[in-house]
């Protein structure tokens, strides 16, 4: 039978339990990784890991220190070359070539104290340069480390100098090659593959890099040798960002809304910048910023300030000038809607998040930037105003769709798109089959409706009739154009959606088709029609899936022959043709509705694809657009008096 223990014993006991513990963690149990070795153990640390991403910073570590040179003033060339199958990589600049004399406290060539120690370089002073990307120490070091080769050449003081490190260690001292003309450096390295899973590099996307870096410094001759593939391309452009920028645009959806950019240049003790932005008719904004030719995908203060800085001078320009309607609210987002834009900055003491370096935190410069920018756009649109009302109008157009956007009602959303048994409107004849080969014809009045739905290819052609005029869209609020029955049959059959819930996909027919009669009550229905798909339903108008019939408004019988005109000139070109060919008299019948004609009339002027005649709508200038429909169709009658005055020359009869 076991003893109870006494307190005292289960104390003794317990005391030396803890003294056993405390002997087992000791100072010897402290790893201290010297030199390199926590790059290599950690690299992911440093580089943000060790797949395609992290393999490529090793590149855009050591561009960057040849940049950095460029920056400076130093070098105006540098030459990346690819070798080694595309394993290998070797960076060239003219600038001053590394330092090779002797550090004073660690007794050892600075090339080799930079190249095998952390945080050690130029470019912690302020005297050796007044902005850096790289730093020399940090990623030079870093690259070392996870090289299974690296060479260091250097070219300076009329000597040539070189050095060679395998796993970031020294294999030998710096050697004298002998004397050499000029000054740079170069620095070749072979990715080490027990650290990398695979060590080929991407040409195109080092190639994109390269051409980026020749924007961000005009005048630098940037060079790509991609070896493997025999192929040599210099880029240079003097005109720096402004080039740039006309790359980007061209790139883009959408033409621009204005020919000349806005460009700016600023220099200052604490802040270097360069910009240049312009808009086109695009939906989304694209903003490309660079700290001290650091790609900053992520953004920071710099584009922070950027954006407050436009969207105070385009609403202080719009508020001036009286661009902005009555009773639209101009958001920030609006302003930047189809904005291109590049920034490039230039700051003494960048703070990175991360060693990756994609977003800038430096408070300091935002407020700078901002006050620079406001100040700048606001004299570039007083001085060019027609640029400045054609900004006004892209960003009326995206505050108008942002509008419909937010304020589109979920059930006529649902109704047309969301559920999977859709309660088509009782009113419409649907075809045997819907898809992109299927038609919906909307049609004016119940009796066209009737000789449409009698006279189409039911295998592929719907009718949904429509009852008398459908409510303007532009002057009634949203929530009234959703009561709309019309309008909201037109969304329930398409099936696609219309506002924030639109789904082009769900599209139930390939081609919509107005029908309306060929008079002036026809034209004013199709023009609310159009009205209500430019500001609901624009993406099918963009897509080219509007379209517009255009059935006879006259039939010219001259013996036995029949011919059908569209309007009154092409009524008597017919006259004149037939004059020439029979002495008949023409007998001319005026329509006064599609309800007159017969079913098989209707299908050979009209709905026949073989013989009929459609127009299709399209949006060639969307600014334009957005405006003559805001002036015919919205509530100020000022606008509209003004077009009417301005135009009514053009106008050769009316038909009242």
């Amino acid at each position: 039978m076991a003893k109870k223990k006494t307190k005292k014993r289960a104390a003794s006991e317990a005391g030396a339990a803890s003294e056993r513990t405390d002997a087992g963690y000791s100072a010897k149990d402290i790893s201290v990784l010297e030199g390199l070795e926590p790059v290599r153990k950690r690299p992911g640390m440093y580089i943000g890991g060790v797949g395609s991403a992290g393999l490529h910073h090793l590149v855009w570590e050591v561009l960057d220190n040849a940049v950095d040179e460029a920056i400076a003033g130093h070098a105006s060339e540098i030459t990346l070359a690819l070798h080694e199958e595309g394993t290998s990589v070797r960076v060239s600049d003219n600038g001053r070539g590394i330092p090779v004399d002797t550090h004073p406290k660690h007794k050892q060539p600075a090339v080799a104290v930079i190249l095998t120690t952390l945080h050690a370089g130029g470019k912690f002073e302020s005297g050796s340069y007044k902005t850096a990307g790289g730093l020399h120490g940090v990623g030079a070091s870093v690259v070392n480390a996870l090289s299974k080769r690296l060479t260091v050449t250097v070219r300076r003081d009329g000597a040539e100098w070189a050095m060679r490190f395998a796993y970031g260690k020294p294999q030998g001292k710096l050697e004298k090659k002998g004397p050499a003309k000029g000054t740079g450096t170069t620095i070749d390295f072979h990715p080490d593959p027990t650290i990398f899973p695979r060590t080929e590099f991407d040409p195109e996307l080092i190639r994109e890099r390269l051409e980026v870096v020749s924007y961000l410094h005009g005048g630098v001759r940037v060079v790509f040798d991609n070896g493997p593939a025999n192929r040599r391309e210099t880029f240079k452009h003097e005109k720096g960002l402004a080039d740039y920028l006309q790359k980007i645009m061209k790139r883009r959806d959408g033409k621009a809304v204005h020919d000349q950019p806005f460009t700016l240049s600023h220099e200052s003790d604490e802040l270097r910048m360069e910009l240049a932005l312009q808009w086109s008719e695009a939906h989304d904004e694209q903003l490309r910023s660079y700290v001290n030719g650091i790609p900053t995908a992520a953004g920071g203060t710099h584009e922070n300030g950027l954006r407050g800085g436009l969207t105070k001078a385009i609403r202080n320009d719009m508020e001036t000038h009286n661009l902005a309607p009555k009773n639209l609210s101009i958001a920030a987002e609006d302003i930047r809607t189809g904005l291109t834009g590049v920034l490039s900055v230039f700051v003494p003491e960048p703070q990175f998040q991360g060693q990756t370096k994609d977003r800038l935190s430096n408070q300091a410069i935002q407020s700078p930037i901002e006050q620079t920018v406001r100040k700048g756009l606001e004299r570039f649109l007083n001085q060019h105003r027609s640029v400045a009302e054609a900004i006004a109008g892209r960003v009326i157009l995206a505050a108008r769709a942002r509008a419909a956007s937010r304020q589109a009602a979920e059930q006529v959303s649902r109704k047309g798109s969301g559920s999977s048994r859709l309660n088509l409107p009782g009113k419409l004849s649907d075809a045997a089959s819907t898809g992109k080969h299927a038609e919906l014809f909307i049609v004016e009045g119940d009796s066209a409706g009737g000789s449409a739905k009698q006279g189409r290819d039911r295998r592929r052609q719907a009718i949904l009739p429509l009852r008398g005029k459908v409510l303007n869209a532009e002057q009634a609020p949203l929530k009234k154009v959703l009561e709309n029955k019309e309008l909201s049959d037109i969304v329930t059959a398409l099936g696609c959606g219309m506002g924030k819930h639109f789904d082009l996909g769900k599209l139930r027919y390939g081609r919509i088709i107005l029908l309306m009669d060929a008079d002036s009550d026809g034209h004013h229905i199709t023009t609310l029609l159009l009205t209500f798909f430019f500001r609901h339903l624009r993406p099918l108008i963009e897509e080219g899936l509007v379209y517009l019939a255009a059935p006879p408004l006259y039939r010219v019988d001259v013996g036995k022959t029949t011919r059908w005109a569209q309007d009154e000139p092409d009524r008597d070109r017919i006259i004149a043709e037939e004059a020439k060919r029979s002495k008949a008299r023409p007998e001319i019948t005026r329509f006064k509705g599609l309800g007159e004609m017969m079913p098989s009339t209707l299908w050979q002027t009209t709905l026949n694809p073989e013989t009929r005649r459609l127009l299709q709508v399209g949006i060639e200038d969307a600014i334009a657009t957005d405006r003559v429909v805001n002036e015919l169709m919205g509530r100020d009658t000022g606008a509209r008096y003004e077009f009417i005055m301005e135009h009514a020359e053009d106008a050769e009869a009316l038909d009242v």
